[in-house]
């Protein structure tokens, strides 16, 4: 199943799609359970498996990331990443950037 299963896939935008809307729900989170480092995602194309979101880590920053990439990293105690199966799908991109909702 990997970190976004075909009922999520499904709600996530086309690439581009949500390009300046600052209320573009959250659908997706996905988070490393041993650091801060998470990803928020927005927009998905499922051919090139890329999101389009914000990623808090060293920096936060809205950008682009591979969900194939982000299924084949483990943290330093050798776990995967996790999706965050409480996560309100509906959450607007603006209260996770302005860190209302994390």
């Amino acid at each position: 199943m990997g970190l976004l299963p075909a009922e999520l896939a499904a709600k996530l935008p086309p690439i581009y799609t949500q390009d300046g809307n600052r209320e573009a729900p959250v659908v997706l989170k996905v988070f490393d359970p041993c650091s801060n480092w998470t990803w928020y995602a927005t927009e998905y194309d499922p051919e090139e498996r890329i999101c389009f979101g914000f990623v808090v880590g060293h920096e936060e920053e809205l950008g682009y990331f591979s969900l194939t990439e982000l299924e084949s990293v483990t943290n330093r105690l050798g776990l995967p990443l996790e999706r965050d199966l409480h996560w309100n799908s509906e959450t607007p991109l603006s209260k996770v950037v302005a860190g209302e909702v994390r």
